[in-house]
């Protein structure tokens, strides 16, 4: 029986390795790159998380000469996913980067980052408030790249600006913000009401977002509209124990889950996309057909791919908490 193929376009890391290390070698890539394909992952995008923008475009440069160099790394990663530095500085909503680096938008800045990824820059996270004009936002869309927004607090207005500049994208929704906000006016509830305009990602761990919301937000997204990301780290596949992510060290729990010391917010994933998937089916009661576009035929077409689909309509809940879902 074959593995079931995913696309991943939010990985800060996998089996043991760290795609943020200032020094990640040839072998741990490689390596990162068999695990991942023994998995099932065809394609992945590697994400480098906020730091100070020379880091940031060293660490970006070294993965790309590596990939570079390498045929197996180069068919498993497709391309980058740069998560800041671009976002809120916020308690709750810079999350697990850190806030010493977090900053408003520059296109300058931004060019270093490009220039470093040689054109695989395929995915920006930022936070709309902090490109108050949008330039950032415009220039990124002119050059071909998906603008998502994450790790923000951005009111409505500020999401409505972007989305006219080319947002088109949520990064990992439910997550990147505080665990206690307004009950109705908060960045999940905007975002909701403006999921017909932007493609979604969702982290399925469990963790991140409980089963039962996981579920309410794919209601209300649509499975269409909607992907699934890891957003491992390199603690992915391996268990228990202290893993590095960039500068700081995290530590994963018998639970699996990888929290900040003080436990004020999760530090990436520890789960991989087969069990992500299988959360999916067996906790969510999708069907088969509704875990690909969510785990493979999504984000595919995000990156550009190939594996066009007739749209699902979602039909009555089952009883299991899943849907039964038909072609429109």
């Amino acid at each position: 029986m074959s593995i079931p193929k995913y696309v991943d376009l939010q990985i800060n890391g996998y089996f043991g390795v760290d795609f943020n290390q200032d020094d990640i070698s040839a072998e741990d890539l490689n390596a990162a790159c068999v695990a991942l394909e023994r998995d099932g992952v065809e394609q992945v995008l590697v994400t480098v998380i906020t730091d100070e923008i020379v880091k940031m475009a060293s660490r970006i440069q070294r993965i790309v000469d590596l990939r570079n160099e390498d045929p197996l790394v180069s068919r498993i990663i497709s391309g980058v996913h740069v998560e800041g530095p671009f976002i809120s500085t916020e308690a709750g909503y810079v999350g697990a980067h850190p806030v010493y680096a977090a900053k408003q938008a520059d296109w300058r800045e931004m060019e270093t980052l490009l220039t470093a990824a040689g054109g695989l820059v395929r995915i920006v996270t930022l936070a709309p408030e902090q490109d108050p004009s949008q330039e950032v936002t415009r220039r990124l869309v002119d050059e071909g790249i998906v603008v998502s927004a994450g790790h923000t607090n951005a009111s409505l207005k500020d999401l409505d600006a972007a989305i006219d500049a080319g947002l088109s994208m949520f990064t990992h929704l439910g997550n990147g913000c505080p665990r206690m906000m307004d009950r109705h006016d908060n960045i999940i509830q905007r975002v909701l009401s403006r999921s017909e305009h932007l493609q979604i990602g969702l982290i399925a761990d469990g963790a991140h977002v409980p089963f039962f919301a996981l579920k309410n937000y794919l209601d209300i997204i649509g499975i269409d509209r909607a992907f699934v990301v890891s957003d491992a780290i390199s603690a992915a596949g391996c268990g228990p124990g202290v893993y590095p992510l960039g500068d700081q060290e995290v530590t994963v729990g018998d639970d699996g889950v990888p929290r900040a010391e003080d436990d004020s917010h999760l530090v990436g994933s520890a789960t991989t996309m087969q069990q992500m998937a299988e959360n999916l089916q067996c906790r969510l009661g999708l069907t088969s057909t509704e875990v690909r576009r969510l785990t493979y035929t999504n984000p595919l077409n995000q990156m550009g791919g190939v594996e066009k689909v007739v749209p699902l309509r979602m039909n009555a809940p089952l009883k299991n908490g899943g849907h039964q879902a038909t072609t429109t």
